[in-house]
């Protein structure tokens, strides 16, 4: 493990803070997905002046979902149109809405004939959230849409020169067209462009090439039709895996589910379903269809969907080799954040995962817009560079593959106190805390009905009092 880390707004937005003795920034933020719309905020509130770049046709993100898919299903094509939804029709929230939303903008439920009241939502209700809440603190405003980021670079005297173009969604992403593309200068960059568009594949398995079945990535999996009465082998155990699985078995006629993290003691039959069955990591596959498992099972598949993951990617990053994406870690980075040569005028939000996130998203924010303020000293480019290191050390001796650099599964409270701490002020609120950790609890004793059965009404009520602060 790491070293530990010592209708609900009415009102119009809190008016910017005198900055009168601090220094304005121009910053250019990338993506106005959830991590850039609360960065647009966070920078705003300390008196920046702020772009934010969003090739899309609207602010959301990955909370976009469009049921359109990619022309190559395992996204490995460097020339396919680039879809950036990787949302399945069906998805619903895995956390409670309580401990999702931002601290004073709660994820509170809203009347309308569109809204969805439940408490773990789907899809849609997450994107209108983020939308009323660009709408709440005029964050629109200074949104450009249908713009592309095409080269973000350090030029002179550590201005970063960020190059845009009108987007357009039939362009394939290897041309290199310059036509329509504009120059501007900027104090600093923000990169919010999320992590949930490149996908992973499942490599170095035997035989691949000759299998004659289907191949999919969850990144373009939409709904459960096309694998009507098909022999389905899923290879994945985390969240999206878990859904998807269930998905595909309301219309499979077998899904088997290969999980290399998978205890040996659960491997067979999956209690209360029909039609799934879980086994062990694939070990090799076959011409005449079929796909062996490392348990010795074998089944005749028609088609393998990777629940595999995401790489992140940053092709239009030059920051003269001070950042690299190497076998998923992006680094080196000071507490997944400031790159320390290029601290604080570089910066990353949202990398870590198996998070809760936008609370998080908020608290690195205000770090970074009160470090290029400068009223948030960042420690030297020695220390932390020394402190990055550290930790990369701790985590070779753990045996953790880099990989797993930002998982943050067993020390997000410690990181997000820690943040919280240096921008001084409280930090994650105890009901959040305990919230999460039975809604992770319920999930595991409930996982067909977590989502709707739950013992916590006493955490709700108290998330409610809490929430009673910024209501008026």
């Amino acid at each position: 493990m790491p070293p530990p880390i010592n209708s609900i707004l009415r009102q119009p937005p809190p008016p910017l803070p005198l900055m009168s003795s601090l220094t304005t920034r121009h910053v250019a933020v990338i993506g106005a997905g959830a991590a850039g719309l609360v960065a647009a905020r966070e920078l705003r509130r300390e008196g920046h002046h702020v772009v934010v770049f969003e090739r899309a046709e609207q602010v959301g993100g990955t909370w976009v979902y469009t049921p359109e898919r990619e022309s190559d299903p395992l996204g490995v094509d460097p020339k396919r149109r680039v879809v950036h939804s990787s949302l399945y029709d069906s998805l619903r929230t895995n956390l409670p809405r309580e401990c999702m939303g931002v601290r004073d903008y709660p994820f509170e439920r809203r009347e309308g004939k569109e809204r969805d009241p439940r408490r773990f939502p789907g899809h849609r209700e997450v994107l209108m959230y983020l939308q009323d809440f660009a709408a709440h603190f005029g964050i629109g405003e200074v949104v450009r849409l249908q713009t592309e980021v095409v080269f973000a670079g350090l030029g002179e005297e550590g201005k970063w020169r960020v190059r845009s173009r009108p987007s357009n969604h039939n362009r394939m992403r290897s041309d290199d067209d310059d036509g329509d593309c504009v120059d501007e200068i900027y104090d600093a960059l923000v990169v919010c462009n999320g992590h949930y568009v490149q996908p992973r594949i499942a490599d170095n398995i035997p035989g691949i090439t000759a299998w004659p079945g289907k191949q999919i990535h969850s990144h373009n999996y939409r709904t459960p039709e096309p694998f009507q009465d098909q022999v389905v082998v899923l290879i994945g155990g985390a969240a999206s895996a878990v859904d998807i699985s269930r998905d595909i078995a309301t219309v499979a006629k077998e899904v088997h589910i290969a999980d290399r993290s998978l205890n040996e003691n659960a491997i067979g039959k999956l209690p209360g379903h029909d039609n799934m069955w879980l086994h062990s990591m694939i070990d090799n596959v076959h011409e005449d269809g079929r796909v062996v498992f490392h348990d010795g099972d074998a089944v005749g598949a028609d088609i393998i969907v990777h629940c595999t993951g995401y790489k992140y990617d940053f092709p239009f990053l030059e920051a003269n080799g001070e950042v690299n994406v190497d076998d998923n870690r992006v680094g080196p980075l000071y507490k997944h954040v400031f790159p320390p040569a290029l601290a604080p005028w570089l910066s990353f939000v949202g990398l870590p995962w198996k998070v809760v996130p936008f609370p998080m998203f908020e608290l690195q924010t205000k770090w970074i817009a009160g470090a290029l303020s400068n009223r948030l000293p960042l420690p030297s480019k020695e220390e932390m560079t020394q402190d990055t290191e550290a930790f990369y050390s701790s985590l070779e001796a753990s045996g953790t593959p880099k990989r797993y650099t930002h998982n943050m599964a067993n020390y997000q409270w410690d990181y997000d106190n820690w943040i919280a701490d240096q921008c001084g002020i409280p930090g994650v609120e105890e009901w959040r805390v305990e919230m999460y950790k039975f809604a992770s609890k319920n999930k595991r004793l409930r996982p067909e009905s977590y989502r709707d059965e739950w013992d916590d009404n006493e955490l709700v009520l108290e998330a409610q009092r809490d929430f009673n602060k910024y209501l008026n």
